[in-house]
């Protein structure tokens, strides 16, 4: 991999011959695991000016509807997060000079307070080529990392490594964006809805009966008539308008015109008949492909991260391909054509708990090396962990050509969906109905799309060795069993985060530079010390990190947040506030007074303390730091995903205590909310 130091540059083609289309990451770590940023992206003339303000991509901006950019969103990255955008080179227009990569805190946060900031570059194949590491940030809120920029019709990137202390507003600004820096006092204190913006296929308008909208109300008055002979007033002309309305589904059902209760409504895509394996792969891969054909923003949202460009998609199921004396049929194929080109992946795919094949993998990578396809796609319910692959492959180095290996799971698959129709909106209402008939369809007990649903066969006697205390240190058992704790919690953040409309991400505490593995051989010596799973979790615009964790000992769940005491104001006052917030909470809540010393302070049920919050406050007048609410709840014993088994459970319990008790607590600081006529009130 070529290392970069600031100020320095390279030429991608001079690195890969597949640099049509690149990823950029940007990656940071923080001490307490909570440190995070945005990242945001800018495409500037010659001039160094963005033509108009759609030219800025950022959290409510993410897609370029031309497909050039596209953010993918954070990924967990040992005590930090990875955050994606895609770039698809061929299709930035001409008059596009460079393109500015940068991100952004809020809040009074600092990107000195993060460390191992980095840039990666890598190409469509998924190999790492460029990287960009910086040692010190300084006290800015806003950072440019890099910028690839043109060179003789050729595409280069330069670090830069340069910081604004006035935040992206500052920033913005700088390159041409007309920042609505009034935008949140418009609304005579009324909170402002974001309006998802971006996505390519955007309708420029829609009937308010559509999507349960009121009808606009009419004057009561008439307008009084123009004289004759005046001209009507000119009106001012508008400004650039970035945000583009979206068709989403209303979440409660209109009432049924079923004659009884056992009447079924008719589906697109019917579960019936559904006998074996090999059916439910057949139909779940084609009702899949089918909907990413007809929907561009969802297939865009499947592939992008692939390296797909943005173009026109065709998908395909059982396709014949010579291999050998006889033919193999992946389940699936996706073509995108872009500017005469093709990108074309293969598709495998596995429902229920059914594996996939290191050898039927291993021939359709050679299938597609040897065609010149771009990537094969795996499909499963089992969920990819970093620096462990589901199938070894082997990969010939002699061949200049490069096909990726990726792996998405039915989980992502409906967390995207979800995201879309409930939240971010499609093109138009038949897009939409579209996604509504294919998630019912995946989410059918009979689909054998559920997502990660065993524990392995590891999971009983982990649990037996650790009742009896015959589990010893380096016990391979123990890592296997905490390889699927770790997809069990990335499958219950995929879910909660459908739900929400919110990122979601497991924190992993670790050193920058620590191995996968031996991240997880520790926690592994770690649940045979002390007989419990353990895992964190950060929801945006919540106060603190969800904890789980699961004591194997006990058979029992806890699921907590800490939050910190606030910065003013008398302890009682915080004691009482806190326990008016959670009225709605369940009565068994566990609440404890966290203080400096290493002893707890003291603690109670919710029903204990609303008669006497007081009884929160320390005896000895120690300094409160903050307070921990717990919910605890029994486990399912059995390895899958019955009502009793433990991954439903600790679903379960997630759920539960975000629904009961984190909804009540205060929220963070929010960030100034964008305007939806103009470019962002940052």
């Amino acid at each position: 991999m070529h290392e970069l130091t600031k100020g320095a540059n390279v030429g991608l083609a001079a690195l890969s011959e597949n640099v049509g289309s690149v990823m950029v990451s940007l990656e940071w770590t923080s001490s307490t695991g909570e440190g995070d940023a945005d990242v945001s992206v800018l495409l500037l003339d010659v001039n160094g000016k963005v033509r108009s303000d759609a030219d800025f991509y950022f959290y409510n901006n993410p897609v370029a509807a031309d497909g050039s950019v596209q953010l993918l969103g954070k990924s967990p990255s040992g005590s930090g997060n990875k955050d994606r955008i895609g770039f698809d080179l061929t299709a930035v227009p001409d008059e596009i000079d460079r393109i500015v990569v940068a991100a952004s805190r809020y809040d009074g946060a600092r990107f000195g307070e993060l460390g191992d900031l980095r840039l990666t570059l890598s190409d469509a194949s998924g190999e790492d080529l460029v990287r960009f590491g910086i040692d010190e940030a300084g006290a800015v809120s806003a950072f440019i990392f890099g910028e690839l920029y043109r060179r003789g019709g050729a595409w280069k990137l330069r670090a830069v490594g340069d910081g604004y202390a006035a935040g992206l507003a500052g920033l913005a600004t700088d390159f041409g964006v007309d920042i609505d820096d009034d935008a949140a006092d418009e609304t005579d204190g009324e909170p402002q809805d974001a309006v998802p913006c971006g996505m390519e296929a955007a309708v420029a308008s829609v009937a308010p009966a559509a999507v349960g909208a009121p009808p606009p109300a009419l004057d009561s008055v008439p307008a009084p008539r123009r004289p004759e002979g005046e001209e009507e007033p000119k009106k001012p002309t508008p400004r650039p308008r970035t945000a583009k309305k979206k068709v989403t589904l209303p979440r409660a059902a209109k009432k049924s015109l079923a004659e009884n209760e056992s009447w079924r409504s008719a589906r697109l895509f019917p579960v019936s008949l559904l006998k074996s394996d090999r059916d439910r792969e057949t139909r779940a891969t084609s009702v899949l492909l089918s909907v990413m054909a007809q929907v561009p923003e969802f297939g865009r949202r499947l592939t992008a991260g692939f390296g797909a460009p943005a173009g026109r998609m065709e998908t395909f199921a059982e396709v014949s391909l010579p291999h050998g004396d006889a033919p193999r049929r992946p389940d699936g194929v996706i073509r995108v054509e872009r500017a005469g080109k093709l990108w074309t992946a293969l598709v495998e795919t596995k429902t229920n708990g059914n594996a996939l094949r290191a050898e039927q993998v291993q021939a359709y990578m050679d299938i597609a090396t040897r065609r010149g396809y771009e990537a094969v796609i795996t499909l499963s319910n089992d969920v990819a962990l970093e620096g462990s692959p589901l199938v070894d492959v082997r990969i010939d180095g002699r061949r200049k050509h490069k096909v990726a290996l990726w792996h998405l799971s039915w989980a992502e698959v409906v967390h995207q969906a979800q995201l879309l129709i409930r939240h971010e909106g499609v093109g138009n209402l038949a897009h939409a109905w579209l996604l509504q008939e294919l998630l019912h369809y995946l989410q059918h007990e009979s689909s054998g799309c559920h997502g990660f649903q065993n524990m392995g066969s590891a999971w009983v006697p982990v649990r037996n060795g650790i009742d009896d205390e015959t589990l010893c240190h380096g016990d391979a058992r123990a890592l296997e069993v905490v390889e699927s704790w770790e997809r069990l919690i990335r499958q219950v953040c995929l879910r909660l985060g459908g739900e929400l409309g919110q990122k979601v991400l497991p924190v992993q505490r670790s050193k920058r530079g620590v191995d996968p593995g031996t991240r997880r051989s520790r926690l592994a010596d770690q649940l045979c010390h002390e007989g419990r799973l353990h895992a964190e979790v950060r929801i945006e615009g919540t106060p603190g990190l969800l904890t789980v964790i699961a004591d194997l000992r006990t058979g029992r769940l806890r699921t907590c947040v800490e939050i910190p005491a606030p910065d003013q104001g008398y302890p009682l006052t915080w004691a009482k506030r806190l326990v008016r917030r959670l009225a709605e909470a369940p009565a068994d809540l566990h609440i404890e007074t966290l203080v400096e010393e290493e002893a707890g302070g003291p603690r109670g049920t919710l029903e204990r303390l609303r008669p006497e919050p007081a009884d929160l406050l320390p005896k000895d007048g120690a300094h409160i730091t903050g307070f921990r609410l717990s919910l605890f709840k029994g486990m399912g014993s059995s390895r899958g995903n019955a009502e009793s088994g433990f991954i439903r459970s600790v679903d379960d319990a997630v759920h539960r205590f975000y629904a009961t008790v984190v909804t009540h607590l205060e929220p963070p600081s929010p960030r100034r909310t964008p305007s939806p006529e103009r470019t962002p009130a940052i």
